[in-house]
C-alpha cells in the first residue's frame, strides 16, 4: 500500500501515546510529527506541512474538563482555519464532544482507541484538508482574477487575457512569458481552474529551485532502495498531478541534459521512477513559464529548439507593470483591501499615486503588492505612502540598457539591505533563487 502524501501532527503529553500513534499512522502517511506540549504547536506548524492535527484535550495533572483542548483548538483555528483537528481524550463525555465539534473540531476520539478507527478518522480528515485547500485556492484565485487580471484597462493585458481564455478549456501546452512578478503563476492557476481538469491537482514546480541532482527524483519519483535515502517508494510531482495540470516555472533554467529528459517526457507522455523499469503514463496538461529570452538562448545553443516548439503550442506574453500603468491605481486599491482585511485596518489610502505612475517597478505586480503590505503593517494613520526603494529619474533610466538597469537595481537593493539576500529579494519582487542567479550573472 502506497503511503498518502500528508503531514500529521500529534500533540499529547503521554510519550507512550505519541509513540504508538506515530508507529501506527506512519504506515499510512508520509510524515508524522509528534510533540509533547501544546506550546510547541505553532513552531511545528511553521516548520512542517501539516494537513491534520490530533490534539489531546487535557495536559495539566488533575484537570479532566477538556478546556485546554478547546483553548488550543481555537488557537490552531486562528493560525489556520482550514486544518482539520481531531481531539483525543480518555475522559469522553457527549457534552464535551458536542462542544468540541461546535468549536470547529473535525472528529472526537476516545482513548484507548481502535487502530482501524483512528486510521479511518485521520484518513478522512486528510481528504477534508485537501478539499479545504483546493477551495481556499479557488476562492483566492477567483478574488484575484475578478479584481484585477480580468478587469484590466491595459490593451496589452487585455490581449493576453483574451488568448488565455480561448486556450484554457483545451489541453494545449501553453508558454507564459514575462518578467518576474508579472502574474505568470496566477494566470497558470486561472487556466487550470477554467479547464476540464479544474477538480484535479494543480502542481507548481519551480525549476529554478531544483538542483540537477534532484530533478529526476522530484519530478519522476523513485523506488525504495534506488539510493541511500530512498527508504520507501515515492511518486514524483508529475505522477501526483495525474488528471490535473503541471505548471513548470522558470523553464529557461534547465541544463541541456535536463532539457532532453523533459522533452522525452512531453513527447512520450510516460515516465519511470528512479530505480524501476515500470513505465507510468500520467495524464497531465503542461503549462510552462519563463522570464528568459528563449529565442536568444536557442541562437546561443543553450536551449533546445525542439523543446521550445514542444512547449509553445500557444505563447502568451504578460506585459510588465510599467507598460500597463492604467492598472496601477486599481491594483494598489485591490492590495489595500486585501491587507486591510488581513491586518484589521480600514479606510487606508495611498498618498503618492502620481509618483507610482512614474515609477518603473522592476519587481512588477509582486513589488507593488509587497510595498502595499509593508506600508499597511507599519501605518499609524489612514494615509500611507509607498516607499519606492529603487526610484530613478527618467534621465538615469534612459541612459541605461535593460541589463545595466537590472544590475544597478540589484546592487542598490543589496546595499540598502546591507547584503541581506532575503530582504533584497523581497524588495525587488524576486525569489531568493532568482536573485542568486542574477548576482552570479552580473558577478556581484
Amino acid at each position: 500500500m502506497r503511503k498518502k502524501e500528508a503531514g500529521i501532527l500529534i500533540v499529547d503529553d503521554d510519550e507512550d501515546i505519541l509513540f504508538s500513534a506515530r508507529v501506527w499512522l506512519k504506515k499510512f502517511f508520509t510524515e508524522v510529527v509528534t510533540i509533547n506540549s501544546p506550546n510547541k504547536i505553532i513552531t511545528a506548524i511553521q516548520n512542517h506541512q501539516i494537513d491534520v492535527i490530533l490534539l489531546d484535550m487535557n495536559f495539566r495533572r488533575g484537570f479532566e474538563d477538556g478546556k485546554e483542548g478547546l483553548y488550543w483548538l481555537s488557537e490552531i483555528k486562528e493560525i489556520d482555519k482550514d486544518v482539520p483537528v481531531i481531539l483525543m481524550t480518555a475522559y469522553g463525555e457527549v457534552e464535551l464532544a458536542v462542544e468540541a465539534l461546535k468549536n470547529g473540531a473535525t472528529d472526537f476520539i476516545l482513548k484507548p482507541w481502535n487502530n482501524e478507527k483512528l486510521y479511518a478518522s485521520v484518513n478522512l480528515a486528510v481528504d477534508i484538508s485537501r478539499k479545504n485547500k483546493k477551495l481556499s485556492q479557488w476562492e483566492n484565485l477567483q478574488e484575484n482574477a475578478e479584481n484585477y487580471e480580468l478587469q484590466t484597462q491595459s490593451p496589452k493585458m487585455q490581449q493576453a487575457i483574451n488568448t488565455i481564455k480561448k486556450v484554457a478549456a483545451t489541453d494545449a501546452n501553453l508558454l507564459l512569458l514575462g518578467e518576474n512578478g508579472t502574474g505568470k503563476y496566477v494566470m497558470a492557476e486561472y487556466i487550470h481552474q477554467n479547464s476540464k481538469r479544474k477538480n484535479e491537482p494543480f502542481v507548481h514546480i519551480d525549476l529554478g529551485s531544483i538542483s540537477e541532482n534532484l530533478f529526476e527524483a522530484e519530478l519522476f519519483g523513485y523506488a525504495k532502495g534506488a539510493f541511500t535515502d530512498a527508504k520507501t517508494d515515492k511518486a514524483g510531482k508529475i505522477e501526483n498531478a495525474d488528471g490535473g495540470t503541471v505548471f513548470l516555472d522558470e523553464i529557461g533554467n534547465l541544463t541541456p541534459q535536463l532539457q532532453q529528459k523533459l522533452l522525452t517526457l512531453i513527447q512520450t507522455k510516460k515516465l519511470s521512477r528512479i530505480g524501476e523499469t515500470k513505465e507510468r503514463f500520467p495524464d497531465v496538461r503542461f503549462i510552462f513559464a519563463t522570464n528568459a529570452d528563449l529565442k536568444k538562448m536557442i541562437s546561443e545553443n543553450t536551449f533546445r529548439e525542439d523543446l521550445y516548439f514542444r512547449i509553445n503550442t500557444v505563447e502568451v506574453e504578460l506585459p510588465p507593470l510599467r507598460e500597463r500603468k492604467e492598472d496601477i491605481a486599481s491594483l494598489a486599491e485591490f492590495f489595500i483591501k486585501k491587507y486591510e482585511k488581513k491586518y484589521g485596518k480600514s479606510n487606508l489610502k495611498i498618498t503618492n499615486l502620481e509618483e507610482l505612475q512614474n515609477y518603473h517597478f522592476p519587481g512588477n505586480i509582486r513589488e507593488l503588492e509587497h510595498s502595499v503590505e509593508r506600508e499597511i503593517i507599519l501605518s499609524e494613520n489612514e494615509n500611507i505612502k509607498l516607499s519606492l526603494s529603487h526610484t530613478a529619474s527618467e534621465e538615469q533610466i534612459t541612459s541605461l540598457n535593460l541589463e545595466e538597469m537590472e544590475e544597478k537595481m540589484i546592487k542598490n537593493a543589496l546595499k540598502k539591505h546591507k547584503g541581506n539576500i532575503t530582504l533584497a529579494a523581497e524588495a525587488l519582487g524576486l525569489t531568493r533563487a532568482s536573485l542568486y542567479r542574477r548576482m552570479e550573472k552580473f558577478g556581484i
